[in-house]
């Protein structure tokens, strides 16, 4: 069994696989992190490898403790990867979105792929069917947006993001909505359609956390998945193990 440690900026995924069948998840505070690693292994006594891919900072007694659950991996950029990295600037590509390519290139082989990662921002990543990782985009996502109108302007209230089935603004509030949440699933049709231009039989993926705000609303067929990103660590591991 794999133990797949996400670490962010203020919370942590944690995850564990049989195989590649998710058995257990959870996301927690940075601070419940070591309580639920022991809760997490005494359940599971057969996890046997583990991978910690960190945004947020990891202490070292954070890691200690991973390691006396089993071996630990923790990614980086000399990871042995599923797929040509073609980007530019490998050395600015997130550990985030090499692990949506990974997942991409060992769950869709000899197809073009578009992962959306819809979270604090958004991402568009693309592998084509030869596993070419060509690059993609970032945009903001959609709490930055409605941070943005409130933080750069005088009057515009804070909001929570919210669907409206109305397209006209009626009040301020109604019209920032739409604004925000109308303009993100254009942006997403709008780069989908570009890509189908130019990419043959293309295979879409929308996770992130804000993916169920956007699922029901985009025009073109797209396979939505919360645990891409998790998918694609725990196959890292697995083509790692050597280097535990």
């Amino acid at each position: 069994m794999n133990l797949i440690i996400d670490v962010g900026n203020t919370f942590i995924k944690l995850a564990v696989f049989s195989g590649s069948e998710i058995q257990h998840k959870r996301s927690l505070p940075k601070k419940d992190f070591i309580n639920s690693l022991n809760e997490i292994s005494k359940e599971y006594p057969k996890i046997d490898h583990c991978i910690i891919s960190a945004v947020g900072e990891v202490t070292d007694a954070e890691i200690l403790a991973v390691k006396n659950v089993a071996p630990v991996f923790i990614l980086s950029r000399e990871a042995k990867l599923p797929f040509r990295n073609q980007y530019a600037t490998p050395e600015t590509l997130g550990m985030d979105r090499i692990s949506l390519v990974s997942a991409a290139a060992s769950q869709f082989p000899e197809k073009n792929v578009l992962i959306i990662d819809a979270g604090s921002c958004i991402t568009y990543d693309f592998l084509s069917a030869e596993n070419n990782y060509l690059g993609g985009a970032i945009s903001p996502g959609i709490e930055m947006r409605y941070k943005a109108m409130h933080t750069f302007t005088s009057n515009l209230p804070l909001l929570k993001p919210e669907i409206l089935k109305n397209r006209v603004g009626d009040s301020t509030n109604n019209s920032m909505h739409i604004g925000v949440i109308q303009g993100v699933i254009n942006e997403l049709n709008g780069f989908v359609d570009e890509y189908k231009k130019n990419f043959s039989n293309l295979t879409v993926i929308l996770t992130g956390g804000d993916a169920h705000f956007l699922r029901d609303s985009i025009k073109n067929d797209t396979f939505a998945n919360s645990n891409f990103l998790l998918e694609g660590l725990n196959y890292i591991l697995e083509i790692n193990k050597d280097r535990c």
